[in-house]
């Protein structure tokens, strides 16, 4: 029973956390161009070597 008194809030503390982290990064943009990124590996681009 003890072990449940720990577990339960680390679990909590943890879902928290990677809910902060989600919206940190909904703010910062990073899903703001999903189709872009998807896009930008089919694109071609040769360097040119001399």
């Amino acid at each position: 029973m003890t072990g449940l008194a720990v577990l339960i809030p680390v679990a909590l503390g943890l879902g928290l956390l990677g809910l902060v982290a989600f919206f940190w990064a909904l703010k910062r943009g990073q899903f703001e161009d999903l189709d872009g990124a998807a896009a930008r590996i089919l694109i071609d681009e040769e360097d040119e070597v001399e």
